[in-house]
């Protein structure tokens, strides 16, 4: 069971609430059933409970959009942050609002700084266009998945008794499915070895142009930092997702990040 005692705990239990239940619905043998939610009984709070299970941190097919796009129903959070998944027809236009909203959060938490503006600005104008339009270019196309959105190692567990694997605080929405991975390359979490990437691409293969795959990958976890920055004020997250931003735009974009 989750407490939420803030100003939003009613919106986001109920996000939290309804990706649980979507990803359950999709492979109820991969998360713990929901059971509700709702504002608690004497007390200004609400909550959000699900199936118990006795399980270990130690660590161990993408289903149908409803409307074929990308987004999800409702507003979803990451942490205690909300996350920008309003439907949208294009992985390119999706991913921009996406990086767009949790540059804001972070702004909003650490302040003005001139030399992300600028790396921000061209990201959204020029980079993700460039590394993310090729996906659907010459006649090529993607498939909306639905992705649980926050899967780091503490968010994956192993049932003691059974030994299958859960996933749970999931902050779902339907993405590019090589999206979900992204957090698997940030420093801060344990899951950065590429030996994860590359067993996850055994079983879910990477998008065309193959040549691609790497660099198109890096602007994801860019995401994650802006995230993790915005929870963790001064985190030296938000200095790696500037030098990111910028090598990709030195290398795909050629222009110079003031």
């Amino acid at each position: 069971m989750q407490i939420v005692m803030t100003d939003d705990a009613a919106e986001r239990v109920l996000g939290e609430n309804l990706t649980m239940l979507e990803i359950h619905n999709t492979l109820p043998s991969f998360a713990p059933r929901p059971h509700g939610y709702g504002q608690c009984e004497n007390q200004d709070a609400h909550f959000f409970m699900c199936e118990y299970l006795t399980i270990t941190h130690q660590l161990p097919d993408p289903s149908q959009s409803p409307t074929g796009k990308f987004g999800f129903h409702v507003t979803t959070f990451d942490g205690k942050l909300p996350l920008d998944t309003t439907w949208d027809s294009s992985w390119t236009s999706f991913f921009k609002k996406l990086m767009h909203g949790v540059y804001r959060l972070d702004v909003e938490v650490n302040g003005f700084w001139s030399e992300l503006d600028d790396a921000m600005k061209i990201t959204l104008e020029n980079l993700i266009p460039r590394l993310l339009d090729p996906l659907t270019a010459n006649g090529r196309s993607i498939k909306p998945c639905l992705i649980h959105g926050d899967l780091w190692e503490s968010n994956i567990g192993t049932d003691t008794l059974t030994s299958k694997l859960y996933i749970f605080d999931a902050c779902a929405y339907y993405a590019h499915h090589e999206k979900e991975i992204g957090i698997w390359r940030c420093e801060h979490h344990e899951m950065k070895d590429q030996k994860y990437r590359n067993e996850y691409f055994k079983h879910f293969g990477p998008s065309e142009p193959l040549g691609e795959v790497d660099d198109r990958n890096r602007p994801y976890p860019v995401e994650t930092l802006f995230i993790n920055s915005a929870h963790f004020p001064g985190a030296k997250t938000r200095q790696i997702a500037v030098d990111e931003l910028k090598y990709l735009i030195d290398k795909y974009v050629g222009k110079a990040v003031r």
